[in-house]
């Protein structure tokens, strides 16, 4: 009996030995006490919702936001109505008609607070400077850093029409840097070309974005792809001049040209539009090719689409036609891409009857998910999402304006952000 108890006594002890030494040892991978306390307590922390404007769009920082907004048009402010719901949301401006790459780098600067660094083998290759604006003030308070209990403070990325193609970019980007830019500046390269940042980043969200080009490029002259956008941007606003410098700010400075002056010549005839570093390229099924070949998807995010139809099958041949609620100025665009193919030996993308189906300015085809990319088609039955693949939404009637609140309706299209939102709140978090 005696050595019964002495047993228990030794097993008592060596337990409570253990647990000291678990209790000693455990705090240190989460860096001590407070932080392992802080990661088992804290409650997650809310993903701001970042908002990326289109080709020929602007943000809540542009002179033109003041009368009409991008986000949310003649249905009002997107954001507002978001933010009185308490969600974080932000809106970028980068460039109006910059290409993937320097909107991306634009993008960068602001959420972080710096100078925008367009990279040095870049800037070189496309006959501009490297360096551009200075944002004093993050568009995002501590992006990328964690809290005390181990969360990523990351970001929601929308980008509606071109913006698409810009947030899909930084994010890849993020992850996986670039190799020549690293090359060509090992010793001040930009933070965004160094890779290994995809945790930044929630989710991607495109909205009737034209991942695999437009073929708008072939039916509507280059030099009118300006004018083309902005119309359609401004068919709401009543603006009379498409280049007064206090509605719409370029950003094109590191190309030499000045928003207000003469040089928005160069926009459409000049060695900024003839050139490839520009969006009109980059709109291109030929543009889009290449830069679906640099944008990998990142294994911790999740990726969204939605693409718009505004048009029907002619009832008198195979091409498509314009609904009667497309927008006025989109009727002759749509009717274009709706008849348009080429599948010569010559054409190196080829573009069959698939095509047709458009929103107006962006084919169906092209807004569902980049080419080669792995895609789900989503449904509400799915129980659990999976990163680093599409989940491609079902098409909805509507033109490319729609989605952003163009001559919609107030309560459907704030139901649309706050749906998906929802949705995007719900998601697993991966730290």
């Amino acid at each position: 009996m005696k050595n019964d108890r002495f047993s228990a006594k030794k097993t008592l002890a060596a337990i409570l030995a253990i647990c000291l030494v678990i209790a000693a040892v455990l705090p240190i991978p989460f860096g001590g006490y407070k932080k392992m306390w802080a990661r088992l307590t804290e409650e997650p922390i809310d993903y701001t919702y970042v908002l990326v404007h289109g080709m020929g769009g602007w943000g809540e920082s542009a002179g033109m936001n003041s009368i009409t907004p991008y986000w949310g048009s003649t249905t009002g402010s997107i954001s507002a109505h978001l933010r009185s719901n308490g969600y974080l949301v932000k809106e970028a401006t980068v460039g109006p008609f910059s290409s993937a790459w320097d909107r991306a780098c634009e993008l960068y600067a602001q959420l972080m607070g710096t100078t925008v660094d367009y990279g040095e083998a870049h800037s070189k290759e496309h006959g501009h400077e490297r360096f551009g604006r200075t944002y004093t003030t993050p568009l995002v308070e501590n992006w990328g850093t964690k809290t005390d209990g181990g969360q990523t403070r990351k970001i929601n990325l929308i980008g509606h029409s071109f913006g698409g193609n810009t947030v899909r970019l930084l994010t890849s980007l993020l992850e996986y840097g670039n190799e020549a830019e690293k090359k060509a500046s090992p010793d001040d390269c930009s933070p965004l070309f160094e890779g290994g940042k995809g945790e930044y980043v929630n989710s991607v969200t495109t909205l009737c974005s034209p991942h695999n080009g437009s073929t708008l490029f072939y039916v509507v002259d280059k030099g009118k792809l300006v004018e083309t956008a902005l119309s359609v941007l401004f068919a709401t606003g009543g603006i009379g001049s498409l280049y007064n410098s206090s509605l719409i700010d370029f950003q094109l400075e590191h190309f030499g040209i000045q928003s207000g002056t003469d040089d928005t010549i160069s926009l459409v005839n000049g060695d900024f539009s003839n050139g490839k570093d520009n969006a009109f390229y980059d709109l291109s099924p030929d543009g889009a090719k290449e830069l679906n070949e640099s944008i990998k998807l990142v294994d911790s995010v999740y990726y969204f689409s939605y693409a718009y139809n505004t048009t029907k099958k002619s009832p008198i041949s195979n091409h498509q036609i314009p609904i009667s609620s497309t927008m006025v100025v989109l009727m002759p665009i749509a009717t274009l891409i709706g008849r348009y193919t080429d599948t010569s030996a010559s054409a190196t993308i080829k573009i069959d009857d698939s095509w047709f189906p458009n929103d107006g300015l962006v084919n169906v085809v092209s807004a569902q998910y980049p080419t080669g990319d792995t895609y789900v088609e989503y449904n509400s039955g799915l129980e659990e999402l999976e990163c680093g693949r599409w989940y491609v939404f079902p098409t909805l009637e509507g033109d490319h304006g729609a989605v952003i609140g163009m001559n919609g309706k107030t309560e459907e299209t704030r139901k649309f952000y706050t749906d998906h939102i929802t949705l995007i709140d719900g998601l697993e978090r991966i730290r």
